[in-house]
């Protein structure tokens, strides 16, 4: 035990040294968080803070190689695996101080999260078998590649999403490396122990610096690191224990994180917007809307987080179903909190669901009947086949009314109109849209005047008219092969 607690004092004084020397190099490389709407500093502040973590992190480690100790005897003997965690760890760092420095499409970030998963689970670190001893054993097979994948980036990137006010990320990430170092020396894996340990440290003395109000912030390269650093090694400790705690413990302290990511991206399904697209409804963003004062709002996160890891270590000493009653009851504890903070909501979870049913059905019905529409436009050979088709296509799409301005020979305007037979016209709120199309014999522009119900939904209406102005685009009168005789403004076609 004194190992560890000399690796966290000499990797916190490292952090606490470094950091400040980061935050003044990151100033004059100007490499500064800059405010905006979704955030809650008002100035300019370093953002590469990670660096320091990572760098205090691996000096501790690399300071714990040198003992000659049994726990120094270990590191040495374990240090390929320590450096391919470390090695791919620095990987997904390497694109986080990307993205601080000049900004990475998120789909490059994500590849190469992906690659450093790919990389870390090439070597052995992969989720084999979920065990509840003396309950069930479930052997994953060809599943442990894409699972551990999964669980990785799935973790990276949680962690980086609630780095949203000072101190938050560091203070979750800490409780983090303390509920897994505890189950390391639990199941005597002192190499992992002594790894989060030092992250742990590390971690300690970045905070000194970046609790509100914060001087500098981690940034992607730090939380890239950390996130990635905590998967690989619970996938670790899980494979040598055999036993769902090594994945349940890490999961529950970072609970707030992981819950976070999965209703952010429900919620952005659910709206219909990319899941990487940024808002403010992550928790920490509610309890501030709610009221809550920033250091409030971060203190209440880390009781929720401590409250739950802590819970989750009866895990440890417990056997059977009881372990997976207790990780239920933590886990309800955390929707429960997700629920206060108004962050999900069951009821309106499932009317967005609905919504998006509907809304997608009527989508590929607007769809079908746009298709079906231009079938008939292409059959017709006259004007008179070519306006018939349009108000056939008019109704399947269910337009309100269509009228067209024409230009007699003697330049004298002609209208057609048409309104839909079955639809009422008793002043319900309509969308209108003028859109020019060409005479095919003169070539002058006629004037299509398009109206539509809106019954709810102003996308779907405006999804029919853009349908419906396609077809014109299309179709138009200009594009009708020439009669063989002037008809249009001798016998002009009658409407339906």
């Amino acid at each position: 035990m004194r190992t560890y607690a000399s690796t966290i004092v000499a990797a916190a004084g490292l952090s606490w040294v470094i950091t400040p020397l980061v935050a003044r190099l990151a100033r004059r490389m100007r490499l500064v968080d800059r405010p905006d709407p979704r955030k809650v500093h008002s100035g300019d502040v370093p953002r590469v803070g990670g660096i320091a973590v990572i760098v205090s992190a691996v000096a501790a480690v690399l300071l714990g190689m040198t003992l000659t100790t049994v726990v120094g005897t270990a590191l040495r003997a374990a240090q390929t695996g320590l450096l391919v965690i470390l090695a791919f760890a620095g990987l997904a760092a390497i694109a986080g101080l990307v993205d601080d420095v000049r900004r990475l499409r998120a789909r490059y970030k994500l590849l190469v999260q992906i690659a450093a998963a790919c990389g870390v689970c090439a070597f052995g670190i992969r989720i084999e078998t979920v065990a509840v001893k003396g309950v069930v054993t479930f052997d994953l097979g060809w599943l442990a590649w894409p699972l551990t994948i999964f669980w990785i980036v799935g973790i990276t990137n949680a962690v980086n999403l609630i780095d949203g006010l000072d101190g938050l990320c560091a203070g979750i990430c800490a409780a983090a490396c303390a509920v897994i170092g505890i189950f390391a020396i639990h199941t005597n894996q002192a190499v992992m122990a002594i790894l989060m340990s030092a992250l742990l440290g590390s971690l300690l003395g970045f905070l000194y610096h970046n609790f509100n109000p914060a001087k500098i912030f981690m940034g992607d390269c730090g939380t890239y690191f950390l996130g990635f650093v905590l998967a690989s090694v619970s996938v670790l400790c899980a494979t040598k224990a055999s036993t769902i705690v090594g994945l349940a413990l890490p999961a529950l302290a970072l609970g707030i994180p992981i819950f976070d990511t999965l209703f952010s991206m429900l919620r952005r399904f659910l709206e219909r917007r990319s899941i990487f697209a940024p808002d403010r409804g992550h928790i920490h963003h509610r309890l501030i809307d709610m009221g809550l004062r920033h250091r409030h709002v971060v203190l209440i996160l880390y009781l929720v987080t401590v409250l739950a890891a802590g819970l989750g270590l009866f895990m440890m000493v417990t056997r059977d179903a009881r372990q997976l009653v207790i990780l239920a009851a933590v886990l309800v504890l955390l929707i429960l909190v997700f629920g206060i903070a108004g962050s999900v909501s069951l009821r309106d979870t499932l009317a967005g669901i609905q919504r998006k049913i509907a809304m997608s059905r009527a989508a590929q019905e607007g769809r079908r009947g746009f298709e079906d529409a231009g079938l008939g436009l292409r059959r017709a050979t006259t004007f008179d086949e070519w306006w018939k088709a349009l108000c056939a296509a008019a109704e399947q799409m269910q337009l309100a009314s269509l009228a067209i301005t024409l230009n007699n020979p003697d330049g004298t305007p002609r209208a057609l109109t048409w309104t839909h037979p079955a639809l009422p016209q008793d002043g319900s709120a309509t969308l209108k849209a003028s859109i020019p199309v060409r005479d095919r014999l003169t070539g002058t522009r006629l004037e299509a005047r398009l109206e539509t119900p809106v019954n709810g939904s102003l996308e779907l209406a405006g999804q029919t008219l853009a349908y419906f102005t396609r077809l014109l685009d299309e179709h138009s009168p200009a594009a009708l092969p020439s009669p063989a005789a002037p008809a249009h403004g001798q016998s002009p076609p009658a409407a339906p």
